[in-house]
């Protein structure tokens, strides 16, 4: 089920949130959503980057989760800073970032989400019954971003 959460009655709540069965094609579908909130404001240029992030998370939740079951998050930061996304799902397991033998047909989505957003991490749920994973894609000081981070969102149970 999609829920689009608007207006915010607080800025730590998300703006999209989907929650489903993940599939083959699930990644396509979130991908145009969060494309369409960071042309909407106006952060069209963070696109590539969280789309293949968010892409990877997708992929480690079909071909890991048994049930496949996950709850996408999607966060403008304050003050046009960028945007976080996160993953949950209800296994306990935690994904590695291993760089593997070049040769090897999968294995490398953290380390790529690593190298093309400004921030992850990995939140347990406190009872054992999964996890969160999320990222961030900053706004660069150049088009406005701040050089120093203030208010950043905490992760969520």
């Amino acid at each position: 089920m999609n829920h689009v959460l608007v207006p915010r009655r607080n800025p730590g709540e998300p703006v999209y949130r989907a929650d489903f069965a993940l599939g083959e094609h699930s990644a396509q579908h979130l991908r145009r959503v969060l494309r369409l909130y960071l042309k909407a404001w106006e952060l069209p240029f963070l696109a590539d980057a969280a789309e293949l992030a968010l892409t990877e998370l997708i992929a480690n939740v079909v071909q890991h989760v048994p049930d496949r079951r996950g709850q996408t998050f999607i966060f403008r930061l304050p003050r046009g800073e960028g945007v976080r996304v996160e993953v949950a799902d209800s296994s306990p397991a935690v994904p590695l970032a291993i760089t593997g033998d070049p040769l090897d047909d999968g294995g490398r989505g953290l380390v790529l989400v690593n190298a093309v957003t400004d921030e992850w991490g990995i939140v347990k749920r406190w009872d054992g019954g999964g996890k969160t994973v999320w990222f961030e894609c900053l706004t660069p000081p150049e088009l406005g971003g701040s050089r120093f981070r203030s208010a950043r969102p905490g992760p969520r149970p």
